[in-house]
């Protein structure tokens, strides 16, 4: 079994070194027990880093052989670089991960045995959320269950560390959105699949490369590329606005003739006033930006360019159809530029 990991990376300097040091002692102890063979490797996704994340990736490509770089000509966001990964480096099966390890890799043996028993796809599910903020750990779980409801289907507690086999990720090259949310989109292909529990880890240092802003326009990707019913709950609001309207006509038209007090023309004018005017804003905003991804999933431009390569052992390479096409193996150091579309 030839096995991939791709780790995109984005200012992850402060823990490369140490991120390839376990990698490749988790592969030098599989390698030893039968269960991968020698070609498998590590595939570093350079994200358009503002540090010296590349110039380290191609330094560690020179001393290892089995670590291999991918360098996007510019940042295109985390499931880009991770789709670039999955759709450029060989391998029966790959397995992603984020580069600070707070995915415990010792559980990559145990995803491994999974695929030999049979299953195409293996997710990597978080036991708990210690680690997290009281703030991180109540937003992400009410996250998942918002997503269950609306209908999208996901797996509770898991990101982006997961298992796939060959046939997984040749599914894969038929997405071609632009707003990609690859834990949405992996769960609908419908392969046979398991979980692994692990317990998540502090970051080997630096920070976090996902604020705030990044993980709601994730949510909010994930939302709006896998669920109608945001537009469908305008139709509903309509309707109840329609009917609190007529309610408010029939009680005014009560207070009037059974003589009551009440201010005139406030209640009536005021707070129908303000109420329509923040649920049109509302259902504005729900609808601007479902056009939004039509309007930049109709463009059909490419998710990512591959500025360079670098490593042993570059067969293939994606084409603006999606399609696999040979490339001479390219020795430790040389580089390769190719426009990607997958």
């Amino acid at each position: 079994m030839n096995l991939g990991i791709v780790v995109p990376c984005y200012n992850e300097k402060d823990v490369l070194v140490e991120t390839t040091a376990r990698l490749l002692t988790v592969l030098t102890r599989l390698q030893d027990a039968g269960k991968v063979d020698a070609n498998s490797g590590i595939w570093f996704v350079d994200d358009g880093s503002s540090d010296e994340t590349w110039a380290l990736i191609e330094e560690l490509s020179e001393i290892h052989s089995a670590v291999r770089g991918i360098k996007l000509s510019r940042n295109r966001g985390h499931q880009n670089a991770l789709i670039a990964g999955l759709l450029q480096a060989p391998g029966d099966a790959l397995i992603s991960l984020d580069a600070d390890l707070q995915d415990d890799i010792d559980v990559i043996e145990t995803m491994v045995d999974a695929f030999h028993e049979g299953y195409d796809v293996v997710y990597g599910v978080r036991e708990n959320r210690d680690t997290d903020s009281i703030f991180k750990r109540w937003s992400a779980e009410s996250y998942y269950r918002l997503l269950r409801i609306l209908g999208v289907e996901v797996v509770f507690n898991h990101a982006d560390y997961r298992l796939l086999s060959r046939r997984v990720i040749d599914c894969l090259r038929d997405y071609r959105e632009v707003n990609l949310f690859l834990r949405g989109i992996v769960p609908t292909l419908g392969f046979k699949s398991t979980e692994v529990s692990y317990t998540r880890s502090e970051r080997l240092a630096g920070k976090s490369k996902y604020p705030l802003s990044r993980m709601l326009g994730l949510a909010l990707d994930g939302v709006t590329s896998f669920s109608a019913v945001p537009l469908r709950l305008i139709t509903i609001t309509g309707l109840l606005v329609f009917l609190l309207s007529m309610a408010s006509g029939i009680w005014a038209l009560w207070v009037r003739l059974a003589g009551g007090s009440a201010v005139p023309g406030w209640a009536s004018t005021v707070v129908p006033f303000y109420f329509l005017g923040g649920v049109q804003l509302l259902c504005i905003g729900i609808i601007g930006e479902y056009l939004a991804k039509i309007y930049i999933e109709i463009k059909g431009r490419p998710r990512y360019h591959v500025e360079r390569l670098v490593g042993l052992g570059l067969r293939t390479a994606s084409r603006l159809d999606g399609d696999v096409e040979p490339l001479p193996v390219q020795a430790a150091g040389q580089d390769r530029r190719i426009s990607a579309h997958s």
